[in-house]
């Protein structure tokens, strides 16, 4: 999950990517992967230290990593940087998600990624309205969030917490694929990093993830995705 990530990431643009793993993983990355650069990260001390160069800005949380404690330490440490949160990372969060919200105030830079499952686990209320159309319920949680929302389905709405909201129909059928949102989650690290603002760039890397998986045709897998992004 992280290694298609960060190939989405340096397919679309992003220049430099690093996969950050725990040591005992590195071998295995480290046998798939040329142009991805390695770090061991094995805790939280590890990750503050290295946080020490702030030309580190843009993260990618989720893919693999894990539910627990440990994500949301990690989170927290990310406070100041630019982070798509998936998967995992959103799942971490469940049983307290106001701690998350509370740690991304002031410019909107953390962009969350759910599927209806996680979209309930975070926004649990919003998720139960069945008067709110899906629309409604992406911008509410992107006002609850202070976050860009991307809410995943055949018919992916974009949310922004200033009221900006798109839905996009540029998505085939057969995207709906194991891994197709690691992939998604990279594009959007990708977009972030090269200076794009967390609402465009979320509503970016859904159209050019859509664009991937028309050029990778029927029965793509994750990796076939990956390969087909194009920079932006």
């Amino acid at each position: 999950a992280a290694r298609m990530s960060a190939i989405a990431g340096l397919k679309v643009g992003a220049g430099l990517v690093t996969i950050a793993a725990p040591t005992e993983a590195l071998a295995a990355n480290s046998a798939h992967l040329t142009a991805i650069m390695l770090h061991a990260i094995d805790d939280a001390a590890a990750l503050k230290g290295w946080l020490q160069d702030t030309r580190l800005q843009t993260f990618v949380l989720g893919p693999g990593f894990g539910i627990g404690k440990k994500a949301r330490k990690f989170v927290s440490l990310l406070r100041d940087r630019h982070l798509v949160l998936d998967a995992d990372g959103i799942s971490s969060f469940r049983d307290d998600p106001q701690t998350l919200f509370d740690l991304f105030k002031g410019e909107p830079r953390l962009v969350l990624t759910p599927h209806d499952g996680e979209f309930a686990r975070l926004f649990p209320d919003i998720a139960a309205d069945e008067k709110a159309g899906k629309v409604d319920k992406a911008l509410a949680a992107a006002g609850r969030a202070n976050a860009a929302i991307v809410y995943k389905g055949a018919d992916t709405v974009i949310a922004s917490p200033d009221g900006r909201a798109l839905i996009n129909i540029n998505a085939p059928v057969w995207l709906a694929t194991a891994g197709s949102g690691d992939v998604l989650a990279g594009i959007i690290g990708g977009l972030l990093a090269q200076g794009v603002p967390a609402f465009e760039a979320a509503a970016a890397a859904v159209w050019l993830h859509g664009e991937a998986g028309h050029r990778a045709g029927k029965g793509l897998t994750a990796e076939d995705l990956a390969a087909h992004v194009l920079p932006f």
